[in-house]
């Protein structure tokens, strides 16, 4: 049997001390957390920095770091400083070394590396081993070396040759959120259906089961499938929060695609041994008869300024799509004419927020808000472009009638001024898989050793 330890969903989103220490107490074989992902969007990929503080980061890291050592076990973080790459890798480290210094003890670090080349991706590109996923936005090589960072998903094969070092701690760059859970059991001859539908499971660690804020869980794998237990106060799992978890961040209930295969639970019997841990046997890992791993790459995508404003006249809320789209076609006119743009050199939109701002044209729910907010997204070319383009949409916000005939109408701005300037901004460029004949190929591993 294999032993996870998985303290919270994400490191920086805190966990239950003392829900930490029964799991400590249970003797884990490793403690596994996640770093981060693509939840939050583009920016912090291509910017390669970390969306949670440090000061948190590093608390809660701490933390770890002592249980590790009051346990005896490897610590593993996957996809390092939200994002995996090398930067934010780097930043962990840098932290960790930190840490090492204030509690004392010598520490054996591994880190793997995830970021990529986009040269070199760009020529597996044209030569065929970069292969869109359903959905991919259409890209060129150029599209690729335009990308800012570019970093490819590690699976269980590059954990375990981190393992395989003997570190203490191992800072994984960008991986797959189940690949640090499922690495160990798959290491030590566990069933390979059970150590991947528990890593996919306890992904997110007390998500799973009832008061999911707790974070921490333990998942025990053998030879037949896993067992899910929280350790917090009041929380529960049940084959119900567990068989649910399968439809988290995952369109199918039933399969899970992975590097070098795919998780097919369809067989999948859960159990509830107790009020608290479920049993799960059945789950069933089908190898594929090619080795990918997935790329996500983000690149520039120009500059933005944000301006906000607020409606709650009745006449102008009630009818405020009608007068967004007409500020929008009126402003992007002006825009073309006075600054010697293209309708295609600089995107201007406007979100009613308290009416369509999630679903826009696909909301098919109605109510009667009190107020309506009204947020102008503008992205040009260059800072400066995006801010006179906030500037010539400043007067439509504060004073656009709705027809000719009405008065004319004041609005109320936020802030002053009330546009706000984000400055460089990113979108995804990259949503591929590489092919490749060695899982490591891909990926760095070094090891550190602090005295």
């Amino acid at each position: 049997m294999v032993r996870v330890l998985i303290p919270s969903g994400a490191l920086g989103l805190n966990y239950d001390a003392d829900a930490l220490q029964r799991g400590i107490a249970a003797k884990p074989d490793i403690i596994a957390i996640d770093g981060g992902s693509t939840d939050s969007g583009p920016s912090y990929l291509g910017r390669g920095v970390s969306k949670y503080a440090r000061a948190s980061t590093k608390l809660e890291w701490a933390g770890l770091m002592q249980a590790r050592a009051q346990a005896g076990v490897p610590l593993v973080i996957g996809t390092a400083g939200t994002c995996g790459a090398d930067t934010a890798v780097d930043w962990m480290l840098d932290i960790t070394r930190e840490i090492a210094a204030e509690q004392g003890r010598p520490l054996k670090i591994a880190v793997l590396r995830s970021s990529q080349d986009g040269d070199l991706i760009a020529q597996a590109f044209d030569a065929g081993q970069v292969t869109p996923l359903a959905n991919a936005p259409e890209v060129t090589s150029e599209t690729i070396r335009s990308c800012s960072n570019i970093v490819a998903l590690a699976g269980a094969e590059q954990i375990e040759a981190a393992l395989q070092t003997g570190a203490d701690v191992i800072i994984a760059g960008r991986t797959t959120d189940t690949a640090i859970i499922a690495a160990l059991p798959l290491m030590h001859g566990c069933h390979s259906g059970g150590a991947w539908h528990g890593a996919k499971i306890g992904e997110c660690g007390a998500l799973c089961a009832t008061n999911p804020q707790s974070g921490v869980i333990l998942i025990d794998f053998d030879e037949t499938g896993f067992t899910v237990t929280p350790l917090a106060d009041g929380a529960h799992a049940s084959p119900h929060t567990v068989s649910a978890h399968m439809l988290y961040e995952n369109s199918d209930p039933f399969i899970l695609y992975e590097r070098g295969g795919h998780l097919d639970v369809t067989g999948a019997e859960y159990v509830a041994l107790d009020d608290t841990s479920v049993r799960v046997e059945g789950s069933k890992w089908v190898p594929s008869d090619r080795y990918t791993v997935k790329l996500e790459g983000a690149r520039p995508a120009g500059f933005r300024t944000v301006i906000m404003a607020l409606l709650r006249d009745p006449h102008y809320v009630t009818n405020a799509q009608q007068w967004a789209d007409d500020i929008v076609d009126k402003c992007r006119t002006k825009v073309s004419q006075r600054m010697d743009l293209s309708v295609d050199d600089f995107a201007l939109e406007l979100r009613l927020i308290g009416h369509s701002a999630s679903f826009g044209a696909l909301e098919a729910r109605a109510a009667a808000p009190l107020e309506i907010g009204v947020i102008g997204i503008i992205t040009a070319p260059s800072e400066a472009q995006a801010a006179e383009i906030g500037k010539l949409l400043n007067p439509y916000l504060l004073h656009h009638p709705l027809t000719q005939e009405e008065e004319q109408p004041t609005f109320a701005f936020l802030f002053s001024p009330p546009e706000m300037h984000q400055g460089q901004v990113y979108e995804f460029a990259l949503n591929h898989v590489l092919r490749l004949n060695d899982p490591m190929s891909a990926f760095k591993l070094e090891v550190i050793d602090l005295a």
